[in-house]
């Protein structure tokens, strides 16, 4: 197939066949798995992933590569949903797909979409098994990122609240068409069966992390202020002193918690 690579659906091909042995490797797709890959593209993944199970479904937005791929596999072994990842509803079709089961997920993501995308994703975590993406390695290390590091930030916290992460591999712009400007890494990711820190009030703990983040180079004194008291802070065995970055993941649960038990209007006081 003769396709353009259209840069608004953030389109770069995988072609190094060493690296999609690896992510298939990764991925370790069974007979018995349900598969939905997240934008197919040029089926770089797609076939070998079909050399290992009976049926896969992809979401794919662009109709040309729908077009192509109807033309390519067949229907009952292919099922193509021309969609918006950003807008698809997975928990639905994993549901109809394995009832009382759960799903694996995989993909080459556009990376002018990745973030809101992995958001998105974490709504449907009680249905998922696993993911395998490829992304900007740049957003990999943010996911992955521990405590006290550069790279650690809002992001980190709240996919690491609800996944453990992998960082697989490192991909170099030459194993795409057309190469992209930046490295790529692919990421595991895994819904934890039981969170290890769950938040008594999810949005609550959303908007504190935002808050805390909201000025990276502030401390937590400074950042939360109207929020937590430097006392406060210090008798949950905080440091108002330290920076946004410094708080694990259970630390920022924690604080929430308390916030939700103790004074649950605080955060929205702020903001009015």
């Amino acid at each position: 197939m003769s396709h353009i690579p259209r840069k608004r659906f953030g389109q770069n091909f995988l072609q190094d066949q060493g690296v999609i042995a690896d992510i298939i490797n990764a991925t370790d797709p069974q007979s018995g798995d349900v598969i939905i890959e997240i934008g197919p593209g040029l089926a770089a993944l797609t076939e070998p992933l079909l050399a290992r199970v009976p049926q896969l479904h992809v979401v794919e937005i662009d109709r040309d590569i729908v077009s192509h791929l109807q033309q390519r596999f067949p229907a009952d072994r292919l099922v193509i949903h021309n969609a918006d990842a950003l807008e698809f509803d997975f928990g639905t079709l994993a549901r109809q797909l394995k009832p009382g089961g759960k799903v694996k997920l995989v993909g080459n993501l556009p990376y002018n979409i990745s973030t809101p995308l992995l958001f998105h994703l974490a709504s449907f975590g009680d249905v998922i098994h696993d993911m395998h993406f490829m992304l900007q390695k740049e957003v990999v290390d943010r996911m992955v990122a521990p405590p006290s590091t550069s790279d650690y930030g809002r992001l980190s916290i709240m996919l690491q609240y609800r996944y453990l992460m992998d960082h697989i591999i490192d991909v170099p712009p030459e194993s795409f068409y057309p190469p992209p400007k930046v490295d790529s890494a692919v990421v595991r990711m895994v819904p934890w069966e039981t969170l290890p820190h769950p938040a008594h009030d999810y949005g609550l703990f959303e908007e504190l992390v935002i808050a805390a983040f909201a000025q990276r180079r502030k401390t937590l004194r400074n950042n939360l202020k109207g929020i937590a008291t430097a006392e406060e802070l210090e008798a949950l065995g905080l440091n108002p002193g330290d920076r946004p970055e410094n708080l694990g993941v259970a630390e920022y649960v924690s604080l929430a918690n308390w916030l939700a038990d103790q004074h649950p209007n605080r955060l929205t006081a702020r903001g009015s």
